[in-house]
């Protein structure tokens, strides 16, 4: 692939960003001319996104540091379907309540990465409910249901797979290629946007956006992807074995967000560098060339400026500071998750299995025995007895703390109040 002229592109080449472009070249040569103004929606089905969808925020901001426009598209409307692209199984219908929530908890993410203001580059926030909830069946069927052949709409990927897997698809599920690709041409309208960005599972809907606007007005779209991430060892971006790897910090604290970066596999630095912070390139090269126990520095660096990136760098260093009194130290690091526990109750004695639960090391008690008796449960750096050992007022330090641990790079502290 060519040298993009323009910056963006360039950028986002030499970094990792592009997986698929619609027209690469007419995109380059549009590009020249900022501002340009793009998109990327996220349907409204959690009250946080985790880092999965960390790609196209990363991807949004260097769109704006390159001078340009990004729109972040909320599917207020959207989310009452679901998108089953990548999916095996129809999404639980969400309630109107539940959707409101949960947009009002991604409306606060993105505030972290881009610059919402009146500039010419300044980002815009939209709901997708503003205009799909007004519409006509009828109308909707006769002005943009006759662009869709049914023939082209069964061989998109996330419709064939499931029909190959003799997976239920409903017809609700069906129009959201048609809804999706009014969003693309409704924004070209209210705000003048030219470029859609999503993952590649999107291509299909991205492309149905831009022969839309084609066939109803002869207008050019452009549609860019980029890669489906997995780690080194195939494991899906974003997941891990306690959960997703929120971005909101009422989800997941900056230090456990800190330790997800921190303990990425080796052959992954590189990349993640180049998506996850703006370090210059040549500092990236030099830090994926370290080897051994260096490649632990590069790890902490990438951590830390992911995390700054999310949360600030404060809480960054904050969490970096605390792993280092907690794994190089022994110690107790204060950006540790945390949780208050009643000097009453502490005094009467609490069982281990139950704090455990509470500081979020385990999922449920049953799990939380199962690592005591797995001996993976430390409480102040010792192993606990057994699944029945309770915690008590000697259990505090001289700060009134006591540390858990679950395994080697999970902890927390109870503080008792």
């Amino acid at each position: 692939m060519p040298i993009p002229r323009s910056e963006f592109l360039a950028t986002a080449q030499e970094r990792g960003f592009i997986h698929q472009c619609t027209d690469q070249e007419g995109l380059d040569t549009r590009l020249s001319r900022p501002p340009l103004a793009a998109y990327v929606g996220y349907d409204c089905t959690a009250d946080s996104l985790h880092v999965g969808s960390l790609v196209s925020i990363m991807l949004l901001r260097l769109f704006q540091n390159c001078g340009h426009k990004p729109i972040v598209l909320l599917g207020g409307g959207t989310s009452r379907i679901g998108d089953p692209s990548g999916k095996d199984k129809s999404r639980r219908l969400l309630s109107a309540s539940e959707i409101a929530r949960n947009k009002a908890g991604l409306s606060r993410i993105f505030d972290k990465f881009i610059a919402f203001d009146d500039s010419p580059s300044g980002a815009v926030m939209a709901d997708n409910a503003d205009w799909l909830d007004e519409l006509l069946y009828i109308p909707l069927l006769r002005e943009v249901g006759r662009h869709f052949s049914i023939g082209r709409m069964l061989s998109q990927e996330s419709v064939r797979l499931r029909l190959e897997r003799e997976e239920p698809l409903t017809f609700l599920e069906f129009n959201y290629m048609i809804l999706q690709a009014y969003d693309f041409r409704e924004l070209s309208r209210r705000y003048g946007c030219e470029l859609q960005f999503g993952g590649s599972d999107q291509w299909g809907n991205i492309v149905a956006g831009i022969e839309l606007a084609r066939k109803s007005g002869g207008k050019t779209l452009y549609g860019l992807t980029t890669p489906l991430l997995t780690t080194a060892s195939g494991a899906k971006m974003g997941k891990t074995a306690e959960g997703a790897v929120w971005l909101n910090s009422e989800r997941l604290s900056p230090y456990r967000y800190w330790q997800f970066w921190r303990n990425t596999e080796d052959a992954d630095v590189g990349r993640f560098l180049r998506l996850f912070t703006e370090l210059p390139m040549a500092e990236i090269l030099r830090l994926e060339g370290l080897e051994g126990q260096e490649k632990n520095e590069a790890k902490k660096i990438l951590a830390t400026e992911a995390t700054a990136l999310c949360h600030g760098r404060e809480a960054a260093l904050k969490a970096a500071q605390s792993a280092r009194a907690v794994f190089e130290e022994e110690g107790k690091g204060d950006a540790l998750p945390q949780i208050g526990l009643a000097r009453e109750s502490l005094a009467q004695g609490v069982a281990a299995f139950e704090i455990f639960v509470r500081a979020g090391l385990a999922s449920s008690n049953a799990e939380a025995r199962r690592l005591i008796r797995g001996g993976g449960a430390r409480v102040n750096d010792r192993l606990l007895a057994g699944e029945t050992e309770t915690l008590s007022l000697a259990d505090l330090d001289g700060e009134g703390r006591i540390k858990l641990s679950a395994g080697k790079k999970r902890h927390a502290l109870v503080r008792a109040v």
